[in-house]
C-alpha cells in the first residue's frame, strides 16, 4: 500500500491538517542480496516515499541536483526489497515541495559518494528532517563498514553502484576530476536542456526519473 493522505478541512474550507506517511522503499542493487542478508551485509538503494513520490539521490557529473523523484517502489535499475514505514507528518505538498527543493541544494550529483554521501546517507537525513528519526542501520551498514576499512570495496564497485542512476562516461580518475572541476569552475550551475537529457538513463529520459530542481536563492 502506498502512502496515503488524509485531509481535514475547516469551516471556510480549506486545508487544516495533511498527514502523510513516510516511507523508506529499500532496493537490492544485486541479486546477491539474497544471500548477503542472511549474515548482516547488503548492498541497498533507498528512497523516501512522502504525498505519493519517492525521492532518491543519484550522482551525475554536474554541480546541480542530484535528487531525482520516481513512481513508489518502481526505480529503474534496482530491485524492489521491502517498504518500512518511518512515521507520520503533517505537512502540505507545497510545503513539501519546498523543502525536498531546498535539500535537493545540498545534495548536487557530482557530490555522491559511496561511502560517504549515497543515497542511503540522503534518506537518513531526509527521514530525520521529517520524522525525527534515521534509517534502519543494516541499510546503509556496507558503507559504514567500508569508511572503517576504505579497502573493503573495491573500486569497481563503488563506479557500478554509481552508475545505476544518471550515466556516467568512462574515464579515468584524473580525467573525470578534471572535468568536474572545469564544470564547478563556470560562472553558472544551470544546465540546458541537452545537458539535463545527458544525465539520465534511457529509462529516466521516458520520464520514469525527473530530478528536482533545487531551490535558488
Amino acid at each position: 500500500m502506498g502512502a496515503e493522505s488524509s485531509t481535514s478541512m475547516n469551516s471556510d474550507g480549506n486545508n487544516k491538517n495533511i498527514e502523510t506517511q513516510v516511507v523508506l522503499n529499500v532496493y537490492d542493487l544485486t541479486p546477491i542480496n539474497n544471500y548477503m542478508v542472511w549474515f548482516g551485509f547488503g548492498i541497498f538503494h533507498s528512497g523516501i516515499e512522502v504525498h505519493g513520490k519517492e525521492y532518491g539521490f543519484g550522482a551525475h557529473d554536474f554541480p546541480a541536483s542530484g535528487v531525482f523523484e520516481v513512481e513508489p517502489r518502481s526505480c529503474p535499475g534496482f530491485i524492489y526489497r521491502s517498504s518500512i514505514v518511518l512515521g507520520h507528518i503533517t505537512m502540505p505538498p507545497t510545503e513539501f515541495r519546498t523543502f525536498i527543493e531546498n535539500a535537493a541544494s545540498e545534495y548536487h550529483g557530482d557530490t555522491y559518494h559511496l561511502i560517504s554521501k549515497n543515497c542511503n546517507h540522503f534518506t537518513d537525513d531526509i527521514s530525520w528532517r521529517l520524522t525525527g528519526k534515521h534509517i534502519p542501520g543494516w541499510v546503509n551498514r556496507l558503507a559504514r563498514l567500508g569508511a572503517l576499512c576504505s579497502c573493503l570495496l573495491p573500486e569497481s564497485l563503488q563506479v557500478t553502484t554509481v552508475k545505476q542512476m544518471p550515466e556516467y562516461h568512462d574515464c579515468s580518475e584524473e580525467e573525470c576530476t578534471e572535468s568536474v572541476s572545469t564544470t564547478t569552475a563556470r560562472e553558472s550551475t544551470e544546465i540546458d536542456d541537452d545537458q539535463e537529457k545527458s544525465l539520465l538513463s534511457p529509462l529516466a529520459v521516458s520520464g520514469d526519473v525527473t530530478f528536482v530542481k533545487e531551490a535558488h536563492s
